[in-house]
């Protein structure tokens, strides 16, 4: 039997067809279609990759409390993809200055490290290294999406795109040293 339209549980669309030309439409576009490869696409892309990532790495969390760190930066980055995309949503400074909480909390536990350090500790912590490159790579997408006047964010959603990062390597770090991991600096020889 071959399924012709397939309907999510709750009704919605798994697909329209509507984007089969390369255009898709967002809440800021007012019903107009624009190109998939605009830079708001691409920022929404990117911020929807950082996401799926951070489920990978929190599937495989043990730690409970890393594990729901992440599911709450999962959350904000839903309204991050909604403000994105023109809905009236931002993140707001509490949720940076809770980051930064977290962060900091994180960092008493760390050794002091004044150099690089090469991923790739153990599977989860290089995890988290791929989703701190991931992070970088869609704040870069969403400060040149908003450099060229495709979209429009929030300062305090900006700082938190640019805090998620370090909060990434923090998690990282943190996770080698629970698995008596040690760090390595290159050697740039």
């Amino acid at each position: 039997m071959r399924i012709r339209n397939l309907r999510d549980i709750n009704g919605l669309m798994l697909y329209t067809r509507k984007g089969d030309k390369g255009t898709t439409t967002t809440c800021n576009t007012g019903g107009g279609r624009i190109p998939k490869s605009s830079l708001l696409i691409e920022a929404l892309g990117n911020i929807d990759e950082l996401n799926a990532w951070l489920g990978l790495c929190k599937a495989k969390l043990e730690d409970d409390k890393i594990k729901k760190t992440v599911e709450e930066v999962q959350q904000n980055i839903f309204i991050i993809q909604a403000e994105i995309a023109g809905a009236k949503k931002s993140i707001s400074k509490e949720e940076t200055q809770a980051l930064e909480t977290v962060i900091d909390n994180i960092e008493k536990k760390l050794p002091v490290t004044t150099t690089f350090l090469i991923p790739g500790g153990t599977e989860l912590s290089a995890s988290f290294d791929v989703a701190r490159t991931l992070a970088r790579r869609a704040e870069r997408r969403v400060i040149d999406a908003t450099e060229n006047n495709e979209l429009k964010v929030s300062a305090p959603t900006k700082a938190y795109l640019n805090r998620l990062s370090s909060l990434l390597y923090a998690i990282e770090r943190l996770l080698n040293k629970q698995d008596k991991v040690k760090e390595k600096a290159p050697s740039y020889k």
